[in-house]
This record gives C-alpha cells, structure tokens and sequence, in this order.
C-alpha cells in the first residue's frame, strides 16, 4: 500500500482547522479557568467494525494544535478494528485536544468509512477480479479518499485527466457529431498517444466492444452491462488481450456475480462519493497521560 505524502496531510488538516476556527475556539476558551494547561489522556475509540484509515491526519491535527501531543496508535492503517476497540491513545494538554477533536474525528471516521466499504466490495470480489476507485472524488480531498481506498484493499483508477486515455460515451458523441465513428475515435487516440499508451474505451454493447476492440483498444469500459451481457464481451476482449472494467452503478450485492463473469476490474463510484463515515469517538479519561 502506497502511503500518502503528509505533505497533503498537512496541507489538508491545516485547511480544515481553519475552517473550523480552532484557533478560535470559544467554548474551550469559555473554560479556561479549568482547563488552560491541565494536561490528559483521551481514546481513541471505534463504536462499529471496520477498517482504520487517516491516524495520519488525526496526529496531525493535534500535533498543529499542541507540538508536544503524545499520539500513541494501538492499529496501523489498513486494520480491522471492532466495536469497541481502541485505536490510539492520544496525550498532552486538554485545550488543544478538544479544539482538534472535531477535525481529526471528521478525517478518521470519513476515510475509515471509504476503506471499510472498499474492504467489503474486495471481499465480496473475491480474489482474481479487482476493485476500482474513480474520479468521482471530492472536490480538494482526491489524495485522500484514494489513499483510504488503498487501505481498504481496493486500487487506484487514474488519478487525473493527465494519466491515461479513457474514452468515454460523450468523447465518442462529439466524434460522431463531426462525421466520425467509434473506431475512429480509438485510431486517431492510439495515433496520438503513441504504442506504449494504452486505451481504454466505454462501450455499452457487445457490438461497440468489437468495434472498439478491432481499432486498436486495449482496454474496455463495460457501462451498464447486464450480467448476462458481460460474459460474450469478456470473452471477445480475450481473443484481443484486452483488460475489461464492469461499472455503473454497480452494488454490493451485485459484485459477486459480475466477479464470475470474469471481468479483471470493477469501479465503484460509491466507495468516494457515498461511503458512510465509520463511527469513532474520543473520549477524554481521567487517567494521567501515558508516558
């Protein structure tokens, strides 16, 4: 698993404590009588099962707000963790701690929360065709969110417009609006990108599958593909040593069954735009703070 750069950690975590104005924070302030360089203990705490992603980011919005926090992970990123479990022991003044707490929370329960979907669509899978993310990310947060669909089992689709050539049904709309076809959209991309550059087509039917597959594509996107539908067009993609993608819209429960099908991916837009956030909680002791 690639690890993310705490470039963008930081990067990332700074934003989001200025969003929240923890430099602000008036409640804490409100009780400062009580609470000004009184120094703790908090858990970290998972309240369902799931996989963790982001004691990065959690470590960097304490360690913003206090330099000398002592964050102490009990996981790593990428582990199953169950109700109830600690995750981290987090030590050091309690000002602070409760300023980031909502931020650091807000990062670990959201990219918990993509890389224990991801996990259940790799699970469900099965172990020769693979999960796919897409670039249906949030706007600033695509570091990230790949990051946790990384910890979760599941692989990275391209990271940009710059990383590769996917042909899709608008492309191949404007093309055809001009004069051209399908083919000719995949030959005149191969000519312009050049051998060592794949291409990867979406298709909605077997018979632009062949069409795409005999002007040169290397790889198929197969959109909206009945079950039934997706085995005679992974079998014509391996008469071409061709890759195939199923996607659209494509559940959990629907997995299994396209994984049989014999595609080599799947895509999944849902681990970045629509995974719930796993629950975590903080939860200050009374303890003194670990050593």
């Amino acid at each position: 698993m690639t690890a993310l750069d705490l470039a963008i950690v930081q990067r990332l975590v700074d934003a989001t404590l200025a969003e929240d104005r923890a430099d602000l924070d008036v409640t804490t302030g409100s009780l400062s009588k009580w609470i000004d360089w009184r120094q703790g203990n908090a858990y970290l705490i998972a309240r369902a099962d799931g996989v963790v992603c982001g004691l990065d980011f959690a470590l960097a919005a304490f360690a913003a707000l206090d330099p000398d926090v002592r964050f102490l992970p009990e996981v790593s990123d990428g582990d199953q963790v169950s109700a109830g479990q600690r995750i981290a022991v987090v030590g050091g003044q309690l000002a602070p701690l409760l300023r980031a707490e909502r931020t650091a929370l807000n990062w670990l329960q959201r990219l918990s929360g993509t890389a224990t979907l991801t996990a259940r669509a790799v699970e469900a899978a099965g172990s020769r065709t693979k999960i796919l993310d897409t670039r249906k990310t949030t706007p600033g947060l695509r570091p990230a969110e790949r990051y946790a669909v990384r910890c979760g089992g599941g692989l990275n689709h391209r990271d940009s417009l710059a990383a590769g050539v996917l042909i899709k049904d608008n492309h191949i709309a404007a093309v055809r609006q001009a004069g051209g076809t399908l083919a000719d959209a995949v030959s005149t991309a191969l000519a312009n990108v050049g051998p060592a550059t794949g291409v990867e087509v979406e298709v909605t039917n077997i018979e632009e599958a062949r069409e795409a597959l005999e002007a040169g594509a290397t790889a198929l996107l197969l959109d909206n593909f009945e079950s039934e539908e997706l085995v005679p067009a992974v079998e014509v993609a391996r008469v071409y040593h061709a890759r195939t993608e199923a996607s659209g819209g494509i559940t959990l429960e629907q997995i299994p069954e396209i994984a049989r099908a014999g595609v080599d991916y799947i895509s999944l837009g849902s681990l970045t735009h629509s995974a719930p956030s796993l629950d975590i909680a903080l939860d200050i002791a009374l303890d003194l703070p670990p050593d």
